[in-house]
């Protein structure tokens, strides 16, 4: 499911590792999932290296967010790579938090493969609204 599909809970009190866990599902969802979904009608060994070399991708990715990899260093300076996360609630301030001071986004990504983003529910699927009934056509005679 795309996130959009998905709507926000409430955040607990302390949610540092709320809002890791809630862009490791943002990823998952609308990058890992959507990439999955685009591998098409191939064998079983192909859909599985297909899958492989998406979830290898994926965690170059949370090597570039941990900070262990991502940046090009020289004597003119550094040119580094920095994924922030944002959490803008209703009320409240809005709070952003750079990946790579967090507990691990390389971490995450095993718990993420199997479904688990946390102890605090982070989202729930949005209900679908029933549709409209059916108008019957007026009879022909």
């Amino acid at each position: 499911m795309a996130t959009h599909e998905f709507e926000l809970l409430p955040a607990p009190p302390a949610h540092d590792l709320w809002i890791q866990h809630a862009a490791g599902k943002i990823l998952f969802e609308d990058v890992r999932n959507y990439a999955l979904a685009k591998i098409g009608r191939v064998s079983d060994r192909e859909q599985a290296l297909a899958a492989k070399a998406i979830d290898d991708a994926i965690y170059g990715l949370m090597m570039v967010a941990d900070g262990v990899s991502g940046s090009l260093q020289g004597p003119a300076g550094t040119v580094e790579v920095r994924l922030v996360v944002r959490y803008r609630p209703r009320s409240g301030k809005i709070e952003q938090m750079d990946l790579s001071d967090g507990d691990g986004m390389c971490m995450g990504f095993h718990g993420w493969r199997k479904g688990d983003f946390g102890e605090e529910e982070i989202a729930r699927p949005r209900e679908k609204k029933p549709a409209p009934p059916k108008r019957s056509s007026p009879r022909k005679r």
